[in-house]
């Protein structure tokens, strides 16, 4: 079973304390909510649990079984969809798609002709990413991440740009294809997270 375990974990910018103490025991099934006004803290927790940067102090451990893994490692369990995170703007959809799953085995063996049905963009797939909306890119984005057979799974606000119809399409998703993994969804938006089993708001921890 896949397991993360946060111990006492703190993040400093300067002399401003971004988190405190803040600790976590997820296993492979959970879904979490981390909530938290804006300036929160929300992306930097999510940007320590996938090893993009540094905890000032305190502890991140991932383990498949009894076997733990080194954060140099980290990234391969994991995949996630967030605002900053950039598509290459010149590659096709499906250029994007054939790309990303060089690095990250596609969830279920599926096809990409599959993921592009699913995503509702076949007739985009040979549009260059610069030429989609806000909307179809953020719908690439968590398709890319879902799609990914990793057992961790990230979202930080994962419907911004989406319309309601988008929304539905995300949360569909969802329910589809989180069983068995782990999965945080950084956000204010109770549509993004209602469904989460757990939550912790940012601002217990300061």
């Amino acid at each position: 079973m896949f397991t993360i375990q946060v111990q006492n974990a703190s993040k400093r910018f300067h002399h401003e304390w971004i988190f405190k103490n803040l600790n976590l025991d997820l296993s492979a099934g959970d879904s979490i909510a981390i909530t938290g006004g804006n300036g929160s803290g929300k992306s930097t927790l999510l940007k320590c649990l996938s090893g993009a940067i540094p905890l000032t102090s305190g502890a991140i451990q991932y383990q498949s079984g009894a076997t733990q893994i080194v954060e140099e490692q980290w990234f391969r369990s994991l995949a996630l969809a967030t605002p900053y995170l950039e598509l290459p703007e010149e590659f096709t959809l499906s250029e994007v798609l054939t790309f990303h799953f060089q690095f990250k085995n596609p969830l279920q063996q599926r096809s990409n002709a599959e993921i592009l049905e699913i995503l509702g963009l076949e007739k985009h797939k040979s549009k260059a990413i610069s030429q989609f909306s806000s909307g179809m890119k953020q719908r690439v984005k968590l398709a890319l991440a879902i799609f990914s057979e990793v057992p961790f799974l990230l979202l930080d606000e994962p419907t911004t740009n989406l319309d309601k119809q988008g929304v539905t399409w995300y949360l569909d998703l969802i329910q589809q294809f989180s069983q068995d993994r782990i999965v945080m969804i950084c956000s204010n938006d109770p549509r993004e997270y209602d469904f989460c089993e757990k939550k912790i708001a940012m601002e217990d921890f300061k």
